[in-house]
């Protein structure tokens, strides 16, 4: 590509301009008629330009958007720049680390061994790992004195599968119990092997006793874990197995091979907000384990793929992967009146949600800070990509972009706006 085209691109790009881009991929879901339909003009101008400001003012290098609605792909582009420091432009077939949009590949592997029995959402996780016997729940009293009690409760599967746990991401508080654990699902596989993991977390207090609070931390890297277990494989050879190859997704996986490896989107080496350098620790380092808390890697497309596979109740294509039921099990709230609801401690737009089974679900519209329906579900990565369901408008809307600081929750508050604001009806 010569310096006048490229310059030509990537004008185009900021601009938010109509582009052909060429790439390496397929379009991931059939096209609408027109592009984007369900959504008006003046809409999608307003998006391509929130990007183009975003990029522009540097606080995002790039992202891609893929939006699908009503079976149909009404919105596949990429904005700005893979790699700012090398002028790179990005493009839709670029892959991301999606952090903890990892959780909910993880859980969908984990529902297929329950739909086979083997997998029991009331079996305790003892049956599989017996270093949680035992298991004590950390208190602190008023002088900051840590003492412990025995757990009256088994974590179950199910307490894996919607964080009713006890087992906190050390980087979430600074009580004495937090910092008996790893900061998060990154850190903890670049550091420990699964095993030394499991131990480490094993004999750690609880921050809660287990089925009774909502707490955001390793339940699905242990359900990774329990996976590997039943099936003799690794995590990857688990959702290659029984969920990637059936979607379609082939350019998802926890490691990236090196001729893939210039695909990989870079963050802005200064954070936005802060100021500080930053950085994606896992694009450097290698993992000890396949941790299904955070560690994979994929691309917009493969992820829609996945989304909508979802909102289809299980299956895409032809192929299935969980039964219509089990998805509509997955995607309701889990959490009853019993169990202390602090998901809105993760970030004020998910005011008026309760959890499911890896994903976060609206109960009730109105109180948070974004819009939708009730009964649309999502979660997102802390690297910075973003992923949300609507059944009631059948659509699945994927951002990636690679944002690691506190500015991604801005986007994701910003591009909520954007999308609702451009649908038609």
């Amino acid at each position: 590509m010569n310096k006048l085209l490229l310059a030509s691109i990537v004008a185009g790009l900021l601009a938010g301009t109509s582009l052909v881009y060429a790439q390496s991929s397929k379009n991931p879901l059939p096209m609408a008629s027109t592009p984007g339909q369900g959504f008006s003009q003046e809409g999608l101008k307003r998006i391509d330009a929130f990007f183009a400001d975003q990029i522009a003012t540097n606080q995002l290098p790039g992202a891609v958007l893929a939006v699908s609605k009503n079976g149909k792909l009404s919105i596949f582009k990429p904005y700005g720049y893979l790699d700012k420091d090398a002028q790179k432009p990005m493009t839709t077939d670029a892959i991301f680390n999606l952090a903890s949009m990892t959780k909910v590949m993880a859980t969908v592997g984990a529902l297929t061994f329950y739909e086979e029995g083997k997998l029991p959402l009331n079996a305790p996780v003892t049956d599989w790992l017996p270093q949680f016997k035992n298991m004590k729940v950390g208190q602190v009293d008023a002088d900051g004195k840590l003492t412990t009690v025995p757990a009256k409760n088994a974590i179950t599967i199910q307490d894996l599968m919607r964080h009713t746990n006890g087992l906190t991401y050390g980087g979430r508080g600074a009580t004495p119990v937090h910092k008996f654990y790893p900061a998060g699902s990154a850190p903890a596989a670049i550091n420990y092997s699964a095993e030394e993991f499991i131990d480490k977390l094993a004999s750690s207090p609880l921050l809660y006793e287990p089925g009774t609070a909502w707490d955001y931390g390793f339940g699905i890297d242990v359900l990774g874990i329990i996976e590997e277990k039943i099936s003799g494989k690794s995590l990857g050879g688990v959702l290659q197995e029984r969920v990637w190859s059936k979607v379609g997704m082939p350019s998802t996986s926890f490691q990236i091979a090196d001729k893939d490896r210039p695909r990989l989107a870079q963050p802005l080496p200064i954070d936005p907000i802060s100021g500080k350098p930053q950085k994606v620790e896992i694009h450097s380092k290698q993992v000890k384990f396949d941790c299904g808390g955070s560690c994979a890697y994929s691309t917009a497309g493969d992820y829609l793929r996945f989304g909508q596979m979802l909102l289809n109740g299980g299956s895409i294509d032809g192929k299935r992967v969980l039964g219509p039921q089990t998805v509509a099990f997955m995607t309701a709230n889990h959490l009853n009146k019993d169990i202390k609801n602090n998901v809105s401690g993760t970030e004020p737009a998910r005011v008026g949600y309760g959890f499911g089974l890896g994903v976060a679900v609206r109960v009730e519209r109105g109180l948070s800070a974004n819009n939708g329906n009730v009964g649309d579900y999502s979660w997102n990565g802390a690297n910075g990509t973003i992923f949300f369901v609507d059944p009631k408008e059948q659509m699945v809307v994927v951002m990636m972009g690679v944002a690691p600081g506190d500015i991604r929750k801005i986007h994701r508050e910003k591009l909520n706006a954007l999308i609702y604001g451009a649908l038609e009806k």
